[in-house]
């Protein structure tokens, strides 16, 4: 069996409701048994992250986090993502790392705005300036095609990089958004509770690890709380372990994750309730992603 060497170039065949579907009929599947390795230096992470889930294949996912590389001039995140076939275990693709993790990051949270937010949302909140605020533009247009974006981030020539409207006052811009979006590197909350509006929706994405959080115990406990899983969210990333800690919500909370769509469960119940989607990124995901551009690139 030959080995696909998917690159940038597959990206043309790839779409973001693609992307959402292929994570919604993956959650059809059994559940994936997936398992994450987490190793430190200083402010350095190596992630290795692995999936199997049966009928889909497995994936191996390493991935090493450098904050320092920026002012190298090097991107913060890099790695390699490895697709093995279901039936025989025989390596089936390479798949470049940073489409993966753009089209995994995306669409994971993508696919729960289109659940979860309002579908007259227009004035959309970034909170952050980097790649993953880039791609959260590209998603979130495909289904609110006339979102107004507004961006806020720690620097403000980031933001304007953006070419959007620049937000100075976090608190004020929070107020008047519709979505609220967050992809930073927080290790403290960002956003209070006390902020947020009746009928908003909250896509986290930021933190990733038990040392990071993105907003407080109080925005918490006022929304309905989503998750993309239990398993790789609860009790391994700070944005729910602190509140479950301190008690601010309990697991019995977390009204659903991405198994429970079938279900009807993953969902927006009333134009005012506060909705607060984590987006926790597990290898699942990634191979849910990885076979997707497999098929896409095989079928162009």
């Amino acid at each position: 069996m030959s080995v696909d060497m998917l690159g940038p170039e597959a990206e043309r065949e790839l779409s973001w409701t693609g992307i959402i579907e292929a994570l919604e009929a993956g959650h059809r599947l059994p559940r994936a048994e997936i398992k994450d390795l987490f190793l430190y230096r200083g402010a350095d992470v190596l992630l290795d992250r692995a999936a199997w889930i049966d009928g889909l294949g497995s994936l191996v996912k390493v991935a090493t986090v450098i904050p320092s590389n920026k002012a190298r001039g090097l991107a913060n995140i890099n790695g390699v993502v490895t697709l093995f076939d279901d039936k025989t275990g025989v390596l089936e693709a390479l798949v470049d790392f940073h489409l993966v993790t753009k089209w995994k990051t995306a669409g994971d949270s993508l696919l729960s705005a289109s659940k979860l937010a309002r579908k007259d949302s227009k004035r959309f909140l970034l909170i952050g300036a980097g790649t993953v605020a880039a791609s959260m533009v590209e998603a979130y247009r495909s289904l609110w095609p006339d979102a107004e974006f507004t961006v806020w981030s720690r620097t403000r020539a980031s933001a304007e990089a953006m070419g959007f409207a620049v937000a100075d006052d976090l608190q004020a811009a929070v107020a008047k958004a519709d979505v609220i979006c967050t992809a930073t590197m927080a290790t403290e909350p960002l956003i209070k509770g006390e902020w947020l509006q009746p009928g908003q929706h909250l896509d986290l994405i930021g933190a990733y690890n038990p040392r990071m959080r993105e907003v407080d115990d109080a925005a918490m406990a006022r929304a309905r709380v989503f998750v993309d899983s239990r398993a790789s969210t609860l009790h391994h990333i700070g944005e729910l372990m602190e509140p479950l800690k301190s008690g601010a919500i309990t697991e019995a909370d977390i009204c659903a994750d991405f198994y429970d769509m079938a279900g009807g469960s993953y969902t927006r119940r009333s134009d005012d309730e506060i909705t607060i989607a984590k987006n926790g990124g597990g290898a699942h995901l990634d191979l849910m992603t990885s076979a997707y551009i497999l098929a896409m690139w095989r079928q162009r």
